[in-house]
């Protein structure tokens, strides 16, 4: 078993989740790790070398695998999915968050990740976050990617289920850990991530059903030029 895994903060909860769940499984012995940036994980998933992984929203629309109710999830705000106003640049790490910024017809440098939570964090002037941009207009959640796997379904659905009804509180030790290798301040980090769920809830999912609406008729759009 080859399980994606992104390094960003906002996944922390379900990380420290995974390795206390697989301690505690038949599993332990055979699930591995592939650690990348979202859009690299959704090129592994797409060629079936990742079993399973938090996938980009846009790129779960299509494809013959499993998903579930879980994901990256953001109301009104998120501080870590931005557009520098100036010129266009689309961020090699996202597929989501570039659709997004089309759609929004925002025109800019995309930034995603711990990179674009501290720019935010020091000169939140200086961006958009286009989880607010999303909300003013369409009033619901943006989804920014969801739980997908290829196999061992029975396996991954278990999972997470579990880690629906799981304590999702980061131990000091780990925090300070994520701080170090983030630059962030810990009051940071916790403030972020209430930001952040994970449960794919009707209203969230009406924000992806349109998001997959928006990007369709945008990618329509685009092909008669």
């Amino acid at each position: 078993m080859l399980f994606g895994k992104i390094n960003y903060t906002n996944l922390a909860p379900f990380h420290i989740f995974l390795k206390r769940y697989i301690k505690n499984s038949q599993f332990k012995a055979h699930i591995n790790y592939y650690k990348s940036y979202p859009a690299k994980i959704n090129k592994k998933f797409k060629t079936r070398k990742v079993d399973a992984g938090f996938i980009s929203s846009v790129e779960s629309f299509r494809g013959r695998f499993k998903r579930y109710d879980i994901g990256i999830v953001a109301n009104k705000k998120v501080k870590s999915v931005l557009v520098k106003k100036g010129s266009f640049k689309k961020d090699k790490e996202s597929a989501s968050s570039n659709a997004l910024a089309k759609v929004l017809k925002i025109d800019g440098e995309v930034i995603i990740g711990d990179k674009a939570l501290k720019l935010y964090l020091e000169n939140p002037n200086c961006y958009q976050d286009l989880c607010t941009l999303w909300h003013k207009k369409y009033k619901t959640p943006f989804v920014f990617a969801r739980f997908c796997s290829n196999k061992h379904h029975k396996f991954y659905k278990k999972m997470i289920k579990n880690f629906i009804y799981h304590d999702k509180k980061i131990p000091r030790y780990i925090l300070k850990r994520y701080a170090k290798k983030t630059g962030l301040k810990e009051k940071d980090i916790l403030d972020y991530l209430k930001l952040i769920s994970y449960k794919i809830t009707p209203k969230a999912q009406k924000g992806l059903l349109k998001f997959k609406k928006l990007h369709s008729r945008n990618t329509r759009n685009l092909s008669k030029f």
